[in-house]
């Protein structure tokens, strides 16, 4: 966690500001107008971004703020690589359990923020690879690498049949696993397919990972949690012609058997500006519904 933000230690009054927003989504549309006179009392916005054609590199951006849902967090975080800038996320989506702040929630906070008055949390990234006959391969983004926020995952589809996969940490090899796949899932994206899968919530500041094997053969093959800094391959040992590499959902190559899926902590973190009052427990309560008296009547 970080206190110290780029505009208040250059001396100046007012943050740069970009502004992600995926109009595909009616409520995004509707609302982008009146959102940006409400960023432009208290900051400058030097890019309003419809069309995911901004570019991050050069950017002088001190913050940006993404619109719509948690998907549209990912694509923030993937499309700023490693020029990471801190985000906030004004939730005009469904679930929200990244973009956290409601829109009528921003014009009340955004002086504040602005004022410095805020703190960033910084989470652990993934940095991904596939390394085929010890050779690093071309992904279907043209890069060598890419950066996941949530997971990266080993996954088929049909024709549907088991998967045999190595894993190894720090060179080692740590177990074989027979299953449908295979998940390494961050903090932050413990609450999404590691949760669906049967693995456990992890608070989202720990340095750590899950390693949680879909639809395992042996039962006794449980979820593990790690440290993030750590390098875990997942080397395919049989699997078909649609296993593939993904990361946050997104497919970047096809693997063959014998390739191997390398994942490293990434060298720069996810920095989200810190709401104050939206706790991680409160998040549970809210977005999965926990809490309450399961024998209370609800009529």
């Amino acid at each position: 966690m970080s206190d110290v933000m780029t505009w208040i230690a250059e001396g100046r009054r007012r943050p740069r500001v970009v502004v992600l927003a995926a109009v595909n989504r009616p409520r995004v549309r509707a609302e982008l107008g009146r959102i940006e006179r409400i960023l432009s009392v208290s900051a400058d916005i030097v890019a309003v971004d419809e069309d995911q054609t901004y570019e991050f590199d050069q950017s002088s951006a001190d913050l940006v703020v993404v619109l719509g849902g948690d998907g549209s967090i990912l694509s923030a975080a993937r499309r700023m690589g490693l020029k990471q800038r801190p985000v906030i996320g004004v939730n005009l989506g469904k679930l929200g359990f990244l973009a956290a702040l409601k829109e009528q929630q921003l014009e009340e906070i955004w002086p504040d923020i602005c004022a410095g008055h805020c703190s960033i949390d910084s989470h652990v990234m993934l940095k991904c690879s596939v390394w085929r006959d010890g050779t690093q391969m071309e992904l279907q983004n043209g890069a060598d690498h890419v950066l996941a926020l949530n997971e990266a995952a080993i996954l088929g589809v049909p024709p549907y049949s088991m998967l045999q996969i190595d894993l190894y940490v720090d060179r080692e090899l740590a177990s074989t696993y027979s299953c449908d796949g295979l998940i390494i899932s961050t903090p932050v994206g413990s609450t999404a397919h590691n949760l669906s899968a049967g693995g456990p919530i992890l608070n989202r500041r720990l340095d750590a990972v899950v390693i949680i094997p879909i639809s395992p053969h042996t039962l006794t093959m449980r979820p593990v949690v790690d440290a993030a800094n750590r390098i875990f391959e997942m080397c395919v040992m049989q699997g078909h012609e649609t296993v593939s590499a993904l990361a946050d959902g997104r497919v970047h190559f096809n693997l063959e058997k014998g390739d191997c899926y390398r994942l490293e902590k990434a060298p720069v973190s996810f920095q989200m500006i810190a709401i104050p009052g939206k706790t991680e427990y409160l998040a549970l309560r809210e977005k999965l519904g926990w809490g309450g008296n399961p024998r209370e009547n609800k009529t």
